[in-house]
């Protein structure tokens, strides 16, 4: 061990230190669904900064210091045990909130999200504060509708873009914050899994709404 640590050490604390920036400063997180559609697509590697919210020991979800809350619109991944798996998803219900759904239209807080007609029957969601786009197939889907329920503290209530196609929090519930990674600005870069996995070059280094 001493041999090698003697032949290799600049190689093993490299690794070490990246490892650990990785985990508590930034990374990068391959979309695998089309979840959140038409704002990801499959095959886009997107930024994930890991300090938008917390300051964490590495390698674990123990924050250290509370650096912000998250803000409603924000896309942010975290790590779901309801689901077992890493998600993406967007802040639509903050802790507090009281939110449902009529016909995949909003009401937040009692008053009705406006919204907006795209291209390709894509639709422009007004939220407060933040606009995106958002995808819509069927407005009879089974997600299409819940009561209203209020968000408890520290908790988000999270939704994905392609509404009807989203295991979100109207399957796997509120979203804890102790189980936030962090904030997504930006694609870094995407390769087209229908097409070669050819580069989609104009989606590299793209920002998120």
């Amino acid at each position: 061990m001493k041999k090698l640590w003697a032949e290799h050490r600049g190689f093993i604390v490299f690794f070490a230190l990246m490892f650990c920036f990785r985990s508590a400063i930034a990374d990068w997180s391959d979309v695998p669904s089309g979840s959140m559609k038409p704002t990801l697509l499959e095959g886009d590697r997107i930024s994930i900064n890991k300090m938008a919210y917390d300051l964490r020991i590495p390698f674990s979800h123990i924050s250290l210091y509370k650096i912000a809350d998250p803000a409603r619109g924000d896309i942010v991944v975290f790590d779901s045990k309801a689901a077992d798996k890493r998600l993406v998803k967007r802040v639509i219900g903050l802790p507090g909130d009281t939110v449902a759904m009529e016909n995949n239209r909003l009401l937040i807080n009692g008053q009705k999200v406006d919204y907006q007609p795209l291209l390709a029957g894509d639709q422009l969601e007004l939220l407060p504060g933040k606009n995106h786009s958002l995808r819509v197939n069927s407005p009879s889907s089974r997600y299409a509708n819940f009561d209203p329920v209020k968000v408890p503290a520290d908790h988000y209530l999270m939704l994905g873009d392609n509404r009807d196609n989203s295991a979100d929090s109207r399957v796997i519930g509120f979203v804890p914050r102790n189980e936030l990674v962090g904030r997504s600005r930006g694609v870094v870069l995407s390769l087209d899994y229908d097409n070669y996995f050819l580069p989609r070059t104009e989606r590299f280094f793209k920002e998120l709404k």
